[in-house]
């Protein structure tokens, strides 16, 4: 599959098979999130799989990310990515590792969603014994999918896209 075919293919999925993912599936994912570019090729991310049903439910506040058979947890040190020009540079490190993650799993037959602000931080860490000074940016459940959503709407390129500068999307 092509890479334009892969982004076409990507869903959010919210309900999965119990299956186990097999270990060379959960690699290969896991593979392409540490291939990822970063700030300075400072990697400041780090990736915690759960597995342990009791632990995925204790992170998760729906039902139906703790019923996928593995959560990916996203975590970030802040200090060990960059700032320039007053931006932190970790949110965007870890967004790009976590897509990474995201569509390697599709195109390896897994559904995923991204989950960012729809957890509490403190109790995943506390769960997961994460250092104080490390982030939690983004989770997703990991499995085979139990549903096929259809295709979301996007905008027409010309709503997306200008040239040279700034223009406003025609109306």
């Amino acid at each position: 599959m092509d890479f334009l075919e892969l982004c076409r293919k990507r869903r959010s999925i919210r309900k999965y098979k119990p299956d186990k993912i097999p270990k060379a599936k959960l690699e290969y994912v896991l593979e392409a999130g540490r291939l990822a570019p970063s700030w300075g090729n400072r990697q400041c991310w780090r990736f915690i799989v759960v597995t342990d049903e009791r632990k995925r439910r204790a992170i998760s506040t729906r039902d139906w990310v703790a019923e996928a058979p593995a959560i990916i947890v996203g975590c970030a040190h802040p200090d060990l990515s960059g700032t320039m020009f007053g931006q932190r540079y970790y949110m965007l490190d870890m967004g790009i590792a976590m897509e990474h993650i995201i569509l390697a799993a599709t195109e390896q037959g897994l559904g995923t969603c991204w989950i960012s602000g729809q957890f509490d931080e403190e109790t995943v860490k506390r769960a997961l014994d994460i250092p104080d000074g490390v982030r939690v940016v983004a989770l997703t459940p990991l499995g085979y999918p139990a549903e096929t959503p259809g295709p979301k709407g996007r905008k027409p390129m010309n709503e997306v896209v200008s040239h040279e500068k700034w223009q406003e999307p025609p109306s």
